[in-house]
């Protein structure tokens, strides 16, 4: 009896917990789209990011990418429409396929993964682009996203850093 206790105690944990994930990530999502970048289109923060960066650390990759998946369509339905999902969906794709080997290897500190993450998700976005324009000249934008995607990577890595050592004794309880 005691045992059944533990187990729907760590499920309602664990449905708690990717609750507040989600729901952070629907939040920085929503406060990002309404911050004015004096940057050109396509440039942004990627405060929703931060959240994947977490993620992997505490809940593992396969949580993680269910965060992502379902932020990225409750933000696509709810602040953009299915077409700017492509373009979540593709960043996002290319950005955990890049951050999760990267964690893995061990070569990388949070912040390292961050900036991978921020990198290839502009990638993913890019290739993308020139699918559906069919031309790649939109890869001509790729060196302001570099430079985008370290900087706001490397921050979101920072944050991400502090944010883990504070919740994963918490989330390890």
């Amino acid at each position: 009896m005691e045992r059944k206790s533990r187990d729907s105690r760590d499920m309602a944990k664990g449905v708690a917990l990717y609750g507040l994930l989600i729901a952070l990530a629907f939040i920085f999502s929503y406060v990002e789209a309404m911050i004015p970048l004096p940057a050109p289109p396509g440039i942004k923060l990627g405060l929703a990011n931060l959240v994947n960066v977490v993620g992997i650390y505490t809940v593992g990759i396969a949580g993680t990418a269910a965060v992502s998946l379902v932020r990225i369509v409750m933000v696509g339905f709810t602040f953009s429409n299915p077409g700017t999902m492509l373009y979540a969906l593709s960043g996002g794709v290319f950005s955990l396929a890049v951050m999760v080997p990267a964690k893995k290897s061990g070569w990388f500190g949070k912040v390292g993964v961050s900036i991978l993450g921020g990198i290839f998700h502009n990638l993913g976005q890019l290739t993308m682009a020139s699918y559906i324009t069919g031309t790649a000249g939109v890869f001509s934008y790729l060196p302001m996203l570099l430079v985008a995607g370290v900087v706001a990577g490397a921050v979101i890595g920072i944050l991400g850093g502090l944010v883990t050592e504070r919740i994963e004794p918490v989330i390890r309880r």
